[in-house]
């Protein structure tokens, strides 16, 4: 088992989820076996995504629908850190517009922040699926005439069935050139979820594994928060690309299932 290398030893699992989980609405390994193995092993499992597009709500209907159910302190997502980095800043909330979709908005109200369009503290912005024209020039004005940029994740594609489609990181693009203004980004590869994470299994860094499809965003972030990583091959980075990296990842694996095979 590929996880045995790893000393001392792995307590709990932080797992990405487009690329590793599933891709789109496709399974990429059999989640319920996997879940009742990893429960055999007595690991703790969180689920950490740059996706801003869900809500948690709507991420644990998600997995209930390939047969998996889990409980809403698993699932942590970047408006989360977005939120928490705001509140910070605005401890009462306040106005902000919104470039995305209910998995920023639910965790922007759920912290006291609603959207708008006029004297907005902020733009909070991530993949958008309805994005607009429109919908740039009114970031663009807002951030223009003040308002903080705040970017959800980095990522340029995520993995799909039909190949990797454009992700969040290509609607900051847009935003950034049209502003001339840096987004201050908060998910992956920066480490504030995977410390989340840790928090809520109640673990330390080198007993957490984080899993995930991605080079420049998860194995790089859990670099960052000093845990072991492991690199499946299920989403969007190459074996050739995982052996140029360095520090490299501790597994290089073909899925996530054969991390606990």
């Amino acid at each position: 088992m590929l996880i045995d290398r790893l000393t001392p030893k792995i307590r709990g699992l932080i797992l990405d989820m487009d690329g590793v989980l599933w891709k789109d609405n496709v399974a990429l390994v059999d989640l319920p076996s996997f879940f009742q193995r990893a429960s055999d092993l007595n690991l703790i499992i969180t689920l950490a995504t740059n996706n801003a597009t869900k809500s948690v709500r709507q991420y644990l209907e998600k997995i209930k629908g390939f047969g998996q159910v889990l409980q809403a302190w698993q699932i942590i997502n970047s408006p989360m850190a977005v939120a928490a980095y705001l509140s910070k800043k605005y401890p009462s909330g306040g106005p902000i517009y919104i470039v995305g979709e209910d998995g920023i908005t639910d965790a922007m109200e759920s912290a006291g922040f609603y959207p708008a369009e006029k004297e907005v503290i902020a733009v909070v912005a991530g993949l958008d699926r309805k994005f607009t024209y429109e919908k740039l020039k009114k970031a663009t004005m807002a951030i223009k005439h003040g308002a903080l940029f705040i970017g959800t994740n980095p990522d340029p594609t995520f993995p799909a069935p039909e190949g990797n489609i454009p992700g969040a990181g290509s609607i900051l693009a847009a935003i950034q050139t049209a502003t001339g203004v840096d987004p201050i980004v908060m998910g992956k590869p920066e480490p504030f979820m995977f410390e989340l994470a840790m928090q809520r299994m109640g673990l330390s860094p080198q007993e957490s594994l984080v899993v995930g499809d991605r080079l420049d965003t998860d194995i790089l972030g859990g670099q960052k928060a000093g845990c072991r990583t492991a690199l499946v091959l299920s989403g969007i980075s190459t074996h050739a690309e995982a052996q140029a990296w360095q520090p490299a990842p501790d597994i290089i694996a073909p899925d996530l299932a054969h991390i606990l095979a």
